[in-house]
């Protein structure tokens, strides 16, 4: 096992960008302070991919979801942010940037973990909503699977419904049928 050389000072991003890739934590930095995790369960990890997936599947022309991808919330004080799911426009991510600027994000979904829920459900509420992004979605993988779809309104989130079973939701003008409890079992919903 490796040692990490732990930073003494606030990151700003070029420190950030120079820090060494370590595949086996889940690491963000809120406010330059840098915080490390251990990587999700693997149920959580099949979720993420069938979520990010149908999403590019279904989401209008123009959009592409992916899983994992470092958000930059903040510059200053730096906060970058590795949703489990997130949805930008396709020219943004045709450019393939090292990392997407949360102005260019238009939707953001976390699927709540034993170690994220208060992160997700407080923390990330409130930074994606002052970051301008549009829909947060919050998957909940206890039984049953749910999701809340909320949409920044006046720059607060409101609750744009609750959902099991099977979710009928719009994003960007398009209609997406996301049958949730098909996101944990062996065999993937097909768009």
């Amino acid at each position: 096992m490796s040692v990490m050389e732990w930073p003494h000072d606030l990151l700003s991003l070029d420190d950030w960008i120079n820090l060494p890739e370590t595949p086996e934590y889940q690491v963000e930095v809120v406010e330059g302070v840098l915080l490390v995790a251990p990587r999700p369960m693997p149920l959580h990890q099949r979720v993420v991919a069938r979520l990010a997936f149908l999403i590019d599947e279904l989401a209008a022309d123009g959009y592409s979801a992916l899983p994992e991808v470092e958000m930059v919330v903040s510059a200053t004080p730096l906060t970058v942010r590795v949703p489990d799911v997130l949805v930008a426009p396709g020219s943004v991510v045709d450019a393939n940037p090292p990392r997407i600027d949360a102005g260019d994000v238009r939707l953001v979904i976390e699927v709540l973990s034993e170690g994220t829920r208060r992160t997700d459900q407080v923390t990330k509420f409130s930074e994606y909503a002052e970051a301008g992004i549009e829909h947060y979605w919050i998957v909940d993988l206890d039984s049953p699977v749910s999701m809340i779809t909320y949409r920044l309104i006046d720059g607060e989130y409101e609750n744009f419904g609750e959902f099991s079973g099977v979710a009928e939701v719009e994003f960007a003008g398009s209609p997406l049928t996301i049958d949730l409890n098909a996101l944990t079992t062996r065999r993937a919903q097909r768009p």
